[in-house]
């Protein structure tokens, strides 16, 4: 017998990057596809009530992955859908899985929500110290009132809620579209198409100074499936690599992976978003024995090399953390 045994498995958003990833790891642990629902948004659109509780029902583990998600442009596009559709898919999902007596909720915040000017690494107890990078506030925000929903619904009812904060992830079957790409799949296409067109020059918003934090999408697989088996506190947990990097040595690294040779233009006109990620990551590790096992050179030629096999097809689209 193991966690899940005849457990019938709900994951929102569960077609996407990660969630594709998340299905993988569940057959490597012995999960049917016969104990997944995986609904698209075609067919059950999460903003309206009734659909999140037709999802929900008969379901004893719910891994909520479903989010309106894009990169700084796309976030300063679209502010007001992203604070609506993220807030009201994630509150409606938690209030039916209460409601219909859900085992246990699995709830995928972001990094977004940590405030603009936080220590790093990041660490758990800093998440209410100020106000969240203005580019990407209204995401972060939305998804922040999911940990208050998950605590208050664990102290009043007793609902098994946890909240994962995962750091930007990237891999195969990443999003490479343009108008919504994170910061990896958009360098990646950029850069794959500079070579292919004989381009000289190649530019890149913001400065370079700003740095990041990336996980490998297997890994942050594992991660939630670790979670959703071990982990029952209220308290958030940070899911990363535990490793920082400045945007303007990840464009030198792409650049090089790619075989760009040419000069790279710094648009400083344009945000670099929040100044530094990077999370502490030892509460993971503590409390269900998370450790990232992908190195991220690995991680990222694994990625360039999907792309390049996958140039004759439509690169998936998939749900990723600003």
């Amino acid at each position: 017998m193991t966690f899940w045994d005849r457990k019938r498995v709900l994951i929102t958003g569960g077609a996407g990057f990660l969630g594709t990833a998340i299905q993988e790891h569940l057959h490597l642990q012995g999960v049917e596809r016969d104990q997944l629902f995986i609904p698209r948004s075609r067919d059950l659109d999460l903003r309206k009530w009734e659909n999140c509780q037709k999802a929900v029902k008969g379901r004893d583990i719910i891994i909520h992955l479903a989010a309106k998600v894009g990169g700084i442009g796309f976030n300063q596009k679209f502010p007001a859908e992203l604070f609506y559709d993220n807030a009201i898919m994630g509150i409606q999902i938690i209030e039916a899985a209460r409601q219909a007596e859900v085992e246990k909720c699995v709830i995928l915040g972001t990094v977004c929500a940590y405030p603009k000017f936080t220590p790093v690494p990041f660490r758990e107890e800093n998440l209410w110290n100020g106000y969240p990078e203005e580019t990407n506030a209204p995401y972060g925000l939305a998804k922040k009132m999911l940990l208050v929903q998950s605590q208050a619904y664990r102290q009043q009812y007793g609902f098994n809620s946890i909240y994962l904060l995962p750091v930007n992830l990237y891999g195969p079957r990443d999003n490479f579209n343009p108008e919504s790409s994170h910061v990896i799949p958009a360098l990646i296409k950029k850069f794959t198409e500079a070579v292919r067109d004989d381009q000289k020059v190649v530019e890149v918003w913001g400065t370079g100074s700003a740095s990041r934090e990336f996980l490998y999408v297997d890994d942050a697989a594992r991660a939630v499936v670790l979670a959703a088996e071990r982990y029952n506190k209220p308290d958030p947990v940070n899911i990363g690599a535990g490793n920082e990097i400045s945007i303007r040595k990840l464009v030198g690294i792409i650049a090089r992976y790619t075989g760009f040779k040419g000069e790279i233009s710094w648009d400083t006109s344009k945000p670099d978003g929040q100044p530094r990620r990077g999370l502490d990551v030892s509460r993971a590790e503590r409390e269900f024995g998370f450790r990232a096992t992908t190195s991220f050179e690995e991680g990222l030629k694994k990625t360039i090399d999907w792309y390049l096999k996958s140039l004759d097809g439509i690169p998936p689209e998939g749900n990723d953390h600003c």
